[in-house]
């Protein structure tokens, strides 16, 4: 066959390939809770199926605030564009990088993944190839050049893939987290940029209502931002939850640690005596809930609630939208059945306004390996 010939059909191939993915992200409407559903055509190409290049699938967790968005921009610092420069620098050429999620800005990842193809060459004999990398050997790698700068990116895991394994398109299901602290209180600032902090107080049974009117398939128009470019609203969220859980960094409380003393807590050290005062075991000296010199400068903790929405695929905003409709329920400026009515308005003009950003995670990326 001659090589003309052969890369005709390679180029047919990769041409068709880029068609099925197209019809694919339309059909089955391809989305997140960040973007809208316009895909370049490097987007939607696969790997043409070099011999040479191993793709890995590669989950990173980063700090939202330190970047403008996930995907790559021309000037402004990236998580892609972070990602991309690390790899260049441990195999020493360029490579190109796909999200399974795009996030805004402000926007934080437990766990986004990626994709990309990457060709072994040799250092010391340019122009050979070898082997491809093992992943624990890539992670410790790019980890390394990714902790030498600003360190807030971080990869979790890799796995080898097959070259046509798409990151996005793999995708099965998409969990986000969003963190609310409740309390009168200024926010600690170690909690800066990393929740929304609500002053009311949350009636916790309210937005638990709310939650069973939005789950479901429904026409969410009403809970996706103007940017919107999906040609459908129709979405099924598979999960919409509110739980109350300890606020983080938690640390104990005197109450707890004095109690961990008197239930023989063998990893429980104390060098004062104990005493019992209602039931509960003391320090000397230490009276829960005192206003003397034990209470000064100990700051009181917030509430802290997670909104837990899971799908296979997201609106844009659609999350921080829903977020925001369920703090207002808990504030009471909301009722359930303002969200019906909300629901069935199908404009987002009937919604609240959403929540912002920093309190948004990218909690998980689940797919099916063969």
């Amino acid at each position: 066959m001659s090589d003309n010939l052969k890369h005709h059909r390679d180029t047919t191939a990769s041409q068709e390939s880029v068609e099925r993915l197209s019809k694919v992200a339309k059909i089955e409407g391809f989305s997140d809770e960040e973007e809208g559903l316009v895909y370049s055509e490097s987007e939607l190409s696969m790997n043409p199926g070099n011999p040479r290049l191993q793709r890995y699938l590669v989950a990173i967790e980063y700090i939202g605030t330190r970047f403008s968005g996930s995907q790559q921009q021309a000037t402004d610092r990236t998580v892609v564009g972070v990602l991309q420069e690390a790899f260049h620098k441990f195999i020493g050429q360029p490579v190109k990088i796909f999200c399974s999620s795009r996030t805004d800005a402000g926007v934080h990842a437990l766990s986004n993944v990626c994709h990309v193809d990457v060709e072994r060459i040799s250092k010391r004999k340019p122009g050979e190839v070898l082997p491809p990398h093992e992943p624990g050997v890539v992670q410790k790698a790019v980890n390394h050049f990714l902790q030498r700068k600003d360190g807030d990116v971080m990869v979790i895991d890799v796995r080898c893939v097959p070259s046509n394994y798409h990151a996005r398109y793999k995708a099965r299901e998409r969990t986000y987290f969003y963190r609310i602290l409740s309390g009168s209180d200024p926010l600690s600032i170690l909690e800066k940029d990393r929740c929304w902090h609500v002053p009311e107080e949350l009636n916790l049974r309210s937005m638990q209502e709310a939650c069973k009117v939005l789950v479901g398939t429904h026409d969410f128009s009403s809970f996706r931002a103007a940017g919107c470019q999906a040609k459908s609203a129709m979405r099924s969220l598979d999960e919409l939850s509110v739980t109350e859980v300890p606020s983080t960094p938690y640390f104990p409380s005197i109450t707890e640690r004095a109690s961990n003393l008197n239930n023989g807590d063998p990893f429980a050290c104390s060098s004062q005596h104990k005493t019992e005062t209602a039931g509960v075991g003391t320090n000397v000296g230490e009276v829960e809930g005192s206003t003397d010199g034990d209470s000064f400068g100990a700051r009181r903790r917030h509430r802290c609630y997670v909104v837990t929405a899971r799908s296979r695929g997201f609106l844009y905003h659609q999350v921080r939208l829903l977020v925001g409709v369920l703090k207002s329920v808990g504030t009471g400026e909301l009722t359930v059945a303002d969200v019906e009515r909300i629901l069935e308005a199908k404009t987002v003009s009937a919604s609240k306004p959403m929540a912002p950003a920093s309190g948004l995670y990218l909690a998980r990326v689940k797919y099916e390996f063969p």
